[in-house]
């Protein structure tokens, strides 16, 4: 038992050093850098975050949490609805939708998340 406690031990510098370069975004930060535009609506909850793309063009956004949680960026064509983490039970907070930079966009041929056929 004596070693697991010692491995467990020096790995703590390590997780918690490697938590702390995860900075966790302000709310003026996320309006800031890519915030979605008012057209693609959260609907925050604590099991489940919604997003719904009420945009008239194809956006890729994720959800910013307060504790810095990192979701993948999903494609919303025009009147899709996206299901995210919600914001839990622990105090956290959704900031609101942010549009992952570098995302394709629905505008002209070529555009990524066509449907198929």
């Amino acid at each position: 038992m004596r070693p697991f406690i010692t491995m467990a031990a020096a790995a703590l510098p390590v997780l918690t050093g490697n938590a702390a370069a995860h900075a966790v975004p302000s709310e003026a930060a996320v309006r800031s850098s890519g915030s979605a535009p008012a057209c693609v609506e959260v609907g925050p909850g604590w099991r489940y975050t919604f997003v719904t793309n009420d945009c008239a063009e194809t956006h890729t956004p994720t959800v910013a949490y307060s504790d810095g949680r990192d979701v993948p960026c999903r494609v919303a064509r025009p009147g899709d609805h996206l299901t995210f983490p919600g914001y839990g039970t622990r105090g956290d907070r959704v900031l609101g939708a942010v549009l992952c930079s570098g995302a394709p966009s629905s505008r002209g041929p070529g555009a990524t998340g066509a449907s198929p056929g």
